[in-house]
């Protein structure tokens, strides 16, 4: 668990939806918003909440993301190595990229990436572009990655030409 009252987090709303709910007497109209938090130093968390009030949507999405921090391996501003993260119907390609590339990315996924603090970096989305299934896609990839220490550790070899 990250303790997040020691970073200074950044926050992004990404998505705001208006919601309805069909009851006998009609529609009752809700907002569902979707939040990116991050400290630009590998700690990321995003958060999905609805209510009444568009307000009040986005600050429960704001204590969701808060308390779903993970922690991202990065290299020199970019990722390890290539890997596809999965959620439903989409998928999200992170490709590693040269210094001063940027982050090549549509904006769900370029949330996720400048709240990693990652700057460099290529991806691809396939399938389905839903903004909440893009950023549990992301995250998916990234909760995947590992340093080359752990991956030498898994293996039960000792890392060289590091």
């Amino acid at each position: 668990m990250i303790n997040t009252e020691e970073l200074e987090l950044t926050e992004k709303l990404v998505h705001i939806n208006r919601v309805a709910k069909t009851v006998a007497g009609g529609r009752r109209m809700g907002f569902s918003a979707l939040m990116v938090v991050g400290d630009g130093n590998g700690h990321v968390g995003f958060g999905h909440a609805k209510a009444k009030e568009v307000p009040e949507a986005i600050r429960k999405a704001n204590e969701i993301a808060r308390r779903t921090l993970i922690s991202v391996p990065r290299k020199d501003g970019t990722i390890h190595y290539e890997v596809i993260g999965r959620q439903d119907a989409s998928r999200v390609m992170l490709k590693p990229a040269s210094e001063g590339t940027g982050v090549i990315a549509s904006s769900s996924v370029r949330a996720v990436m400048d709240a990693a603090g990652i700057r460099d970096v290529l991806t691809k989305c396939l399938g389905s572009r839903n903004p909440l299934n893009l950023i549990r896609a992301t995250f998916n990839g990234l909760r995947a990655l590992e340093t080359p220490e752990q991956i030498a550790e898994r293996r039960g070899k000792s890392r060289q030409g590091a």
